[in-house]
């Protein structure tokens, strides 16, 4: 599709993430003011600030940005953010280097012109018994091709198999409803994507992930994505519940902490919405917004 053809699909896939950008929002804090928890010290119960973010394209000028969302220090959320921006403008040539399709579009160095638009979600839980969560969705526009990308994954410090599973029969549900082979395949692309080689092990228990998603029947696609959003909420706000009034020791905020350490490692080192972001000129703050507000890192064994 051409630029042109290709502005009615934009707005309305922009105008998703802005919708999923304040229904996340609402939902959290909702979670924050649950009336199961002590409301006694008010001050916890935390909410969302918001504030701009704007992408420096250089001689460019103007290239986007959006609205970065941060709550922290609450009762159920340590930290979590939500980003929605959409960005524009030239790719130079380590940012066509960090996309996964550049391989498959040969000409994108000579017409470099992108469009982007999406949301970004990570919520990092004051107890060590609630699973961190992870949630994306974004569409691509090149003038030689266009596709959506996400993923919607559980990041547990302590695993629990019902928590699990509920997560990705959930998944499973969303993905049958449109292709049966989607589930299979972006659980198998989350399970590669979020490895950690120099850990030998996962970010977390998975989900879904997907990229490059053209099926060439655009209608088909946003719908998918447009799902997925509710999907997200339907599979973690059920476990949220069951386990924030559960009690934790602190050998569990260890684990926990020690979690969020491999946690940041990955997004530092393997994640590519990380390289693209710091590579296109993105606000820094609202690319790194994914990294925990506490980690530690074990030193090892002492010599016996």
């Amino acid at each position: 599709m051409t630029d042109e053809s290709m502005s009615r699909e934009k707005a309305r896939a922009k105008l998703l993430f802005e919708k999923f950008h304040e229904q996340f929002r609402t939902r959290f804090e909702a979670l924050e003011r649950s009336e199961s928890l002590d409301h006694s010290n008010a001050g916890a119960v935390a909410a969302f600030f918001n504030a701009r973010t704007r992408r420096n394209a250089g001689k460019e000028g103007e290239g986007g940005g959006g609205v970065m969302s941060s709550m922290q220090d609450g009762q159920v959320f340590e930290k979590a953010g939500i980003n929605v921006s959409t960005v524009m403008g030239l790719l130079g040539e380590r940012a066509c280097a960090s996309l996964a399709m550049d391989k498959e579009i040969p000409d994108l160095s000579a017409d470099p012109r992108f469009w982007a638009s999406g949301v970004s979600l990570v919520a990092h839980m004051k107890s060590p018994r609630v699973p961190a969560a992870h949630f994306n969705a974004r569409m691509f526009w090149t003038p030689h091709r266009w596709w959506f990308g996400g993923s919607s994954d559980l990041n547990p410090a302590i695993e629990f198999d019902e928590d699990t599973r509920h997560f990705h029969e959930v998944m499973k549900r969303h993905c049958d409803a449109f292709n049966p082979h989607y589930y299979s395949r972006f659980k198998e692309w989350a399970d590669t994507y979020f490895w950690i080689p120099h850990r030998n092990r996962s970010r977390g228990v998975g989900g879904i992930f997907f990229d490059n998603l053209n099926s060439g029947e655009w209608e088909n696609d946003f719908a998918f994505v447009s799902g997925l959003g509710g999907a997200f909420l339907e599979a973690l706000v059920p476990i949220v519940e069951r386990r924030l009034r559960e009690t934790w020791s602190r050998e569990e905020r260890q684990i926990q902490l020690v979690h969020r350490g491999h946690y940041a490692e990955f997004n530092l080192v393997y994640d590519r919405g990380t390289r693209f972001g710091l590579e296109t000129g993105h606000d820094p703050n609202a690319v790194l917004m994914s990294l925990p507000p506490l980690a530690r890192w074990p030193v090892g064994k002492p010599i016996e």
